[in-house]
C-alpha cells in the first residue's frame, strides 16, 4: 500500500490521524531554546529551528500559522483593503531612492554580474511605485493594499523563539490617501480590525493599544503590546482608558494633558503589532501625486500598518499556557478535538474510529491518537503539550459502559458523556467545536 492509499482510505478530510503524522513530541529542547514559545512549539513538533532566528513550520505548526492568516486576512478585507503578492527580492535602485539602502537590517546579494539586490523587511519602497501606476486624480483615492509573506531582517541578537527572528511571516498593508483627514479615519478602522484579529487569536483581555514614537513621520505610532511576564518590552498601562505607553516615551507624554491624574500599571508585554502615519515621505520620493477636482498636483498620503503572524503565534504560547504545555485559543487551534483510543480489543478499536469518522463528517477537525505502542499516561502526556482544546478518551473502560471522558484543555474536571450524546454535548458547550469550517 503506498503513502496515499495509506492516508486517504483511513483520514476524513481536515482530521488527521496521529499514526500517519511525521513528526514526534520531544521530551526536551535544546538548551538554546530560552523562551516559553520556542520550548514548547518545538517539543510539541509544531516548529523546527534550523539556526538562530529561522525556523521550519511543521504540519501542525502549519495549521495554526494558516489560521491566525485566514483571520488576519477576513479582518483586513473587512477594512476595504485588497490583498496582493509583491515580490521579497528588491533592487538596490529603489532602496536608493527613498535613502534606506544603508539602513543596517537588508540582507543584501549581488547576482553574476555584480548588481546588488536586499531581501525585503519591508514594502515601501515596492508598493509605492506599484499602487502609483494607478493613481492620477483624487477619483482613484483611497487605496488600500496587503499581503502576507515572508519577511527577512538582519536581526544582530536574534532570540526569543518566533517572536524575533531573521526570516518570519508577516501582514504588512499600505494605504493611500488624499488627505490627512482621510487617513485618519481609515487609521481608526485599522485599529478596530487589529483589535479583533487579537480578540480572535484570544488575546482580547490581554492586548492593549500602545502608544510609540512615530520617528521622522509624526509624533506618535502605535503598538499592539500582549501583556506576559514573558514579555520584551515594558510599557505603561492606563486601565481606566484601556490604553498604555511605550517605556522609550513615557517620560515625554506622561505629563501631556489628555494623560492628567491617570494611574499607570508598569508591565511586560509582548509586541503584536504596529501601525504608522507616514504622511507623503515614501510617495514623494517616488514622485507619486494626484490631481485635485481643481487639476492641481497634491501630494499623496500614506499610512503603513504592520501584523507578524508567526511573531503573533509565538505570543499566543508565551501568553497562553501551563506547566504541561501549550493552551491553544479554539480559532486557532491546530484541531478541535484531540481523540485518545485507550484500546485494548478490535471491537473497542472499531467503535473509536467510527467516533472520529462520525465528528469528523459534520466538520469537525480532529487529532485522532490511534498508535498502539503509547501507553495511556504517555499519551496523555504529549495532549496537554500540544494544547488542543479539547480531548475526548474512548478508552476500554468508558466504552464498556458506551461513554467517552471529555475535557476541556483550560478546565481542570473531566466528564462522562454516553457516545450516543457527544455530538448534542458539543453543539451545546457554549465553546463548541462543531462550526463548519
Amino acid at each position: 500500500m503506498n503513502i496515499q492509499d495509506s492516508y486517504h482510505e483511513k483520514t476524513p478530510t481536515n482530521s488527521l490521524r496521529q499514526s500517519t503524522l511525521f513528526t514526534k513530541p520531544l521530551r526536551q529542547t535544546s538548551k538554546e531554546e530560552i523562551s516559553v514559545n520556542a520550548q514548547l512549539l518545538t517539543r510539541g513538533g509544531f516548529v523546527n529551528r534550523l539556526m538562530a532566528g529561522v525556523y521550519s513550520f511543521l504540519p501542525l505548526g502549519v495549521r495554526v500559522l494558516t489560521k491566525i492568516e485566514n483571520i488576519i486576512r477576513q479582518e483586513m478585507n473587512h477594512t476595504g483593503s485588497q490583498e496582493i503578492l509583491m515580490p521579497a527580492l528588491h533592487p538596490k535602485e529603489i532602496w536608493e531612492t527613498t535613502g534606506r539602502w544603508q539602513i543596517d537590517i537588508l540582507y543584501k546579494i549581488k547576482d553574476e554580474s555584480q548588481r546588488e539586490f536586499c531581501l525585503g523587511p519591508s514594502h515601501e519602497e515596492t508598493v509605492v511605485p506599484l499602487v502609483g501606476n494607478f493613481i492620477q486624480s483624487y477619483k482613484d483615492l483611497p487605496i488600500s493594499v496587503y499581503q502576507i509573506q515572508t519577511k527577512y531582517r538582519k536581526e544582530a541578537r536574534p532570540k526569543s523563539g518566533i517572536l524575533r527572528g531573521r526570516e518570519f511571516r508577516m501582514k504588512d498593508m499600505y494605504s493611500f490617501h488624499a488627505s490627512a483627514e482621510d487617513l485618519d479615519q481609515y487609521y481608526e478602522l485599522a485599529i478596530e480590525a487589529y483589535k479583533k484579529v487579537f480578540a480572535r487569536c484570544g488575546l482580547k483581555e490581554k492586548t492593549f493599544l500602545t502608544y510609540a514614537s512615530g520617528g521622522i513621520f509624526s509624533r506618535w505610532s502605535h503598538e499592539f503590546q500582549a501583556i506576559t511576564p514573558h514579555g520584551e518590552d515594558e510599557i505603561h498601562l492606563c486601565r481606566k482608558k484601556s490604553v498604555a505607553i511605550n517605556k522609550e516615551i513615557f517620560e515625554d507624554v506622561k505629563n501631556d494633558p489628555e494623560w492628567k491624574d491617570s494611574q499607570f500599571e508598569t508591565l511586560k508585554a509582548i509586541e503584536v503589532g504596529n501601525i504608522f502615519k507616514l504622511g507623503s515621505r515614501f510617495s514623494n520620493a517616488f514622485n507619486q501625486y494626484f490631481s485635485d477636482s481643481a487639476s492641481q498636483k497634491q501630494e499623496i498620503i500614506m499610512g503603513c500598518y504592520g501584523l507578524g503572524s508567526s511573531r503573533l503565534m509565538g505570543a499566543v504560547v508565551e501568553c497562553s499556557h501551563d506547566q504541561a504545555g501549550i493552551i491553544w485559543p479554539k480559532e486557532i487551534a491546530p484541531f478541535d478535538i484531540h481523540l485518545l483510543a485507550f484500546t485494548k480489543s478490535e471491537s473497542e478499536t472499531k467503535e473509536a474510529d467510527q467516533l472520529f469518522e462520525k465528528l469528523s463528517k459534520i466538520g469537525i477537525e480532529i487529532l485522532y491518537d490511534d498508535r498502539n505502542q503509547l501507553s495511556p499516561g504517555e499519551k496523555l502526556v504529549e495532549s496537554d503539550l500540544l494544547g488542543v482544546p479539547l480531548r475526548i478518551i474512548a478508552s476500554s473502560k468508558t466504552l464498556a459502559n458506551g461513554s467517552v471522558e471529555i475535557k476541556w484543555r483550560d478546565q481542570p474536571e473531566a466528564k462522562i458523556i454516553k457516545l450516543q450524546e457527544v455530538e448534542k454535548y458539543l453543539k451545546e458547550t457554549q465553546n463548541s467545536c462543531c462550526q463548519n469550517k
